[in-house]
């Protein structure tokens, strides 16, 4: 569940490393449905008798799936602060995918508040340090410095 700060406790979160979230099983049928919403249909994600013969032995979702699972798993990490009612994804300062997430794997985030600043009354500008952990192995899918807004009453 995500924490609720207060404004005058900011300072506290900085470096703030959440707990790591719940474990999200990666099925075909996830990996499927990605490739449908974005057209990206090559075998390695979806056939997965041709992808037996690869490296990886199996299918691997796509790594913008595993990228776009930051928005489940936020609901987890996340800090927000007291009066919240909107928030809106900036983007990211750096993302490298450092190993495929196979089929059927299972995987859960890491989260670290880096700054949180206040770049206009009301609107405050955090940046999250994030990494997947694929159960099982010591290299994460990705990691990733996630900007985020929050608009506060």
């Amino acid at each position: 569940m995500a924490t609720i700060i207060k404004r005058t406790d900011i300072d506290n979160y900085i470096d703030h490393q959440a707990d790591p979230t719940t474990w999200h099983q990666v099925t075909q049928k996830q990996i499927n449905q990605f490739a449908d919403c974005t057209f990206d249909h090559q075998f390695i994600h979806v056939d997965e008798d041709k992808a037996k013969d690869t490296p990886f032995g199996s299918t691997i979702a796509h790594g913008f799936l595993s990228l776009s699972m930051l928005s489940h798993f936020a609901e987890e990490f996340s800090l927000i602060i007291d009066g919240f009612y909107m928030g809106i994804n900036s983007g990211f300062d750096k993302v490298r995918f450092l190993q495929p997430v196979t089929v059927n794997s299972n995987i859960r985030a890491h989260a670290q508040t880096l700054s949180i600043e206040e770049t206009k009354p009301g609107q405050f500008r955090l940046k999250t340090l994030v990494s997947v952990e694929i159960e099982g192995n010591d290299t994460p899918a990705l990691v990733a410095e996630w900007i985020s807004i929050q608009l506060v009453k």
